[in-house]
């Protein structure tokens, strides 16, 4: 069954920031004098949402300095820094041959919505998408009942739905929408081969890991 609908990731997907994100993280532990640093290997192993959850990990102590302080914090910092990150390598060309396909393309993000309209706005990218779905706080729980609002008000079946994203929550969230498909899953449609495969060379540099995981 071909697919009509591409959920897109946002964070890390489309949007090249896991830089900022590693960098951010640092000086977040640094500002609270915390004595650990990571790097994108370890930043990959730990990361995950709920984004309190992540922070555990990290190695915050909530006793010691809440999660809503560190989180605003944190956005206080990525926020202005993340006007200078790029798109990811070919996403243009990834959205493009989704539009010319004419799939339905939807960001589907544990942003904040205000946050990820200024970020595809900037970039010139809003018109791509039939919807931009992000949250209303900046404290990232899950993105899956937005998700799920979102395919029951519009009638989409979740098996003719693509997510394509660079988390393993990502693949959870496929889940979660009942069945919404990895990029692999989809490829064999003779609609899109090309694309698929384009899209999944490109959707996560930094761990191949957990792109096998969404494709799986």
């Amino acid at each position: 069954m071909c697919p009509e609908l591409i959920l897109w990731d946002w964070n890390g997907t489309l949007l090249d920031d896991v830089d900022l994100c590693v960098d951010a993280l640092n000086r977040l532990l640094a500002g609270f004098g915390y004595p650990q640093r990571y790097d994108h290997e370890r930043y990959r192993a730990i990361f995950g949402f709920p984004i309190e959850e992540y922070y555990v990990r990290a190695g915050f102590d909530f006793t010691k300095h809440s999660f809503a302080e560190l989180a605003e914090k944190y956005m206080e910092d990525y926020v202005p820094a993340s006007a200078a990150c790029p798109l990811a390598d070919g996403a243009i060309d990834a959205l493009e041959a989704f539009k010319a396909a004419g799939l339905r393309q939807v960001i589907l993000s544990a942003s904040n919505l205000d946050t990820l309209r200024r970020q595809t706005d900037e970039r010139g990218v809003t018109g791509y998408f039939d919807r931009l779905l992000g949250l209303g706080d900046i404290y990232a729980k899950s993105k899956v009942e937005v998700g799920l609002a979102y395919l029951k008000e519009n009638g989409f079946d979740p098996a003719r739905a693509v997510m394509i994203g660079d988390s393993v929550h990502d693949y959870e969230v496929a889940q979660a929408l009942g069945g919404c498909r990895g990029v692999e899953d989809a490829a064999p449609c003779k609609q899109l081969p090309a694309v698929m495969m384009r899209v999944d060379a490109s959707i996560d540099p930094y761990n191949r890991g957990a792109t096998q995981c969404l494709t799986a």
